[in-house]
């Protein structure tokens, strides 16, 4: 039975990964959010390593053990990442880069069903360095989801824009999503990211105002307003990530396409 359930948690931990295996992870002291010397050294010599004239993003993704409250462990995870975010930046690496930053909170278990419950619990007070190299996402661009998607594959689709300034959705938007929920309700191993876009912004600015909240932030809350209606229509959140791009990937075929959000296929 012990044996089982080790079985269940590496596949769950697979399955909270979306992206595959990390290329770099970094383990904290329980309650801690700050790294001892060796640690720091992993994430400074994959810097060194690295050829960032090929990496487009990074995604880094923080967790806690078991024990302690939802909301703190929230909180402690999300310090952790900006704890691996700052070392990054410290040491060169462009924080434009650094596109997902997310704090998962404790990883759940049942305690009784672990052999080696220390070592489990030391490996879960980490985080993950996951990177998008640059032009993996550059060859299949769609306006409809197809049959036969691959990894990199971005789909947009027309009836999901926004109004200038804004990341309301639309009723229009909101018929599409309806429909694209349920096809992901059937196809349940893909896994996608959301990616929000806006048009007309000067290029001295990474993102636009939006009007809702004034932030310049319009990408972003495009692209996240997409992934809180789809969890509110059954979708899993752990299949999905949201981020925005601001004016960097227009498709030059007129400023309404780029008011979009664009579907990254990330596993098929």
């Amino acid at each position: 039975m012990k044996k089982s359930f080790a079985i269940f948690l590496l596949l769950f931990s697979s399955y909270l990964t979306a992206q595959g295996k990390p290329i770099e992870t970094v383990y904290f002291e329980f309650d801690k959010f700050t790294l001892y010397e060796d640690q720091i050294q992993i994430i400074i010599d994959f810097m060194k390593n690295a050829d960032t004239t090929k990496i487009e993003s990074i995604q880094i993704y923080g967790y806690c053990d078991d024990r302690g409250a939802n909301d703190y462990n929230f909180a402690l995870s999300k310090n952790r990442v900006t704890t691996v975010q700052n070392i990054l930046t410290a040491n060169g690496f462009n924080n434009n880069k650094i596109v997902i930053i997310e704090g998962k909170g404790r990883v759940i278990l049942q305690k009784e069903m672990v052999e080696n419950l220390s070592e489990t619990r030391s490996k879960n007070r980490r985080v993950d360095l996951f990177i998008v190299k640059k032009n993996s996402f550059a060859n299949g661009l769609y306006n409809s989801f197809q049959d036969n998607h691959k990894v990199g594959d971005r789909i947009y689709l027309e009836n999901i824009l926004f109004p200038l300034g804004s990341s309301a959705l639309t009723e229009q938007s909101k018929k599409e999503l309806d429909r694209i929920a349920v096809l992901f309700q059937k196809q349940k191993t893909l896994e996608f990211q959301i990616r929000g876009h806006v048009c007309c912004t000067p290029s001295n600015y990474s993102d636009a105002i939006d009007n809702e909240t004034r932030e310049r932030k319009l990408s972003l809350n495009r692209a996240k307003n997409v992934y809180k209606y789809l969890i509110n229509k059954g979708v899993n959140s752990l299949r999905m990530h949201y981020v925005g791009s601001g004016n960097k990937f227009p498709l030059d075929q007129g400023e309404a396409l780029d008011r979009r959000v664009e579907f990254i296929i990330l596993k098929i």
